[in-house]
């Protein structure tokens, strides 16, 4: 893909801060083009700028109460790749990371309650081949949550 210039920074504000902005208003407040918009949309999209178009939903509003970090350990740090496909598989985690540091996963779960987090936990991720150890930290409160910063200018 080409470099991003400016307008193609300004549409990527606009539409993290909303994006069910109608591409024409979009394209007013920059002083272009909707098709221009659209072809810019497009562009960052199949080269991977833009990665996903998707709603947020509250978890609490579906009655998933409680919101967890597990640092997962394994056996060896060789078979994330397989003990990942498989905490994909499980619908209440929603992020996993290959990390360093003491975890070498560490992943995002909501759970209804303790009981349905504990079932998660001893139930269906320590079961998995190769996890050793899991240490799990209860989120009270999301201070906040924000997509990643987009700058005025292109770096240079």
């Amino acid at each position: 893909m080409k470099k991003l210039n400016d307008l193609d920074l300004k549409i990527l504000r606009r539409l993290t801060n909303n994006a069910r902005v109608p591409l024409r208003d979009v394209a007013e407040g920059e002083n272009s083009s909707r098709s221009s918009v659209n072809q810019r949309l497009q562009r960052m999209i199949e080269s991977g700028v833009i990665t996903s178009l998707k709603y947020h939903v509250n978890p609490k509003k579906l009655g998933y109460n409680t919101c967890t970090f597990v640092g997962v350990r394994l056996e060896r740090g060789s078979l994330y790749k397989e003990v990942a496909a498989r905490l994909e598989e499980i619908p209440e985690i929603t992020e996993c990371h290959y990390t360093t540091g003491p975890y070498t996963l560490l992943i995002k779960l909501y759970a209804v309650d303790n009981n349905d987090l504990m079932r998660i936990l001893n139930g269906t991720i320590q079961e998995i081949p190769g996890v050793v150890a899991t240490e799990t930290l209860i989120s009270l409160d999301v201070s906040f949550d924000r997509s990643i910063h987009i700058p005025t200018e292109v770096p240079q």
